[in-house]
């Protein structure tokens, strides 16, 4: 055995929206024995495998459009305005379990949109809560994922700039600083989760502290993408993992400090996992 120090960051794991998610399905599963979801309950295939095995039923939109008389659950990352008509028109009890930094989103942006201003996001086209953003705008807003996307020669004078909730803080007042710096006023809406944003630092200081860094995320979750970047800047020696099966052990060497950390969409009895393979090697 290799005798590795493994530590698993405190502070990783689910936000409160997918905790609160989470509990909601697994409330209904217990007394129930099935529900459905719409779209994956998280960007964790090792977690929705888990609620699958206790009778969870991932339907996507066509799939939701054929139900009636059923209770679907809508998951932290909210849901547009047509989900809800369609719930109405077949008789769909909605267990709403979008959570409330999503929700004041998109509260915000549709009454911009109603305003008449042009609304644009710095988000993932397709991703499921920008999906219900964009809903907010009759699907009119821009979506972008990068200011090298945008279209730049077709700026209004003027804009509102929202963002996903999970993006990343520094990247997106790069962005608003760059449009203006092309003549258009931008009137910038910081809706980023804290809960999010102030992961940065914390993960920065955690990398650096540990000789290797074993990053556990779905390969789906955005917020996975960004903070993985995050530790990988502050410690080149971090490594991405979707579950136990990734793991290699040509990555550690004798009595090294392994320091394992995770997006919010990460369980931490999925960590807890990886941390007793490491040990064991």
């Amino acid at each position: 055995m290799l005798g590795l120090n493994v530590n698993i960051d405190h502070n990783s794991g689910f936000c409160f929206g997918v905790i609160y998610a989470i509990e909601m399905a697994e409330e209904i599963l217990e007394d129930q024995g099935y529900l459905y979801c719409l779209g994956d309950i998280v960007h964790n295939d090792e977690e929705v495998q888990r609620l699958q095995n206790k009778g969870l039923r991932i339907v996507d939109y066509h799939q939701f459009g054929k139900l009636t008389n059923e209770k679907v659950l809508i998951r932290a990352h909210g849901e547009p305005p047509s989900t809800y008509q369609t719930a109405l028109q077949n008789n769909i009890q909605l267990i709403d379990a979008s959570c409330p930094v999503v929700l004041k989103l998109q509260n915000r942006i549709k009454r911009t949109y109603d305003s008449s201003k042009p609304v644009y996001i710095f988000g993932k086209e397709g991703h499921a809560e920008v999906i219900g953003l964009k809903g907010q705008t009759n699907n009119e807003a821009v979506v972008f994922g990068s200011y090298e996307e945008m279209n730049t020669h077709h700026f209004p004078q003027e804009i509102t700039l929202y963002s996903q909730t999970t993006k990343s803080t520094t990247e997106l007042y790069n962005i608003r600083d760059a449009i203006e710096a092309r003549g258009t006023k931008v009137e910038l809406k910081d809706t980023i989760c804290r809960q999010v944003s102030n992961r940065d630092q914390e993960l920065r200081a955690f990398a650096a502290n540990y000789d290797v860094i074993v990053f556990v995320s779905g390969s789906k979750s955005s917020n996975g993408k960004m903070i993985f970047k995050v530790c990988k800047e502050a410690n080149p020696e971090t490594y991405f993992v979707s579950s136990v099966h990734h793991l290699q052990k040509d990555w550690f060497t004798q009595n090294q400090r392994i320091g394992i950390c995770g997006a919010t969409s990460t369980p931490m009895w999925l960590m807890e996992a990886v941390k007793e393979h490491i040990k064991s090697l």
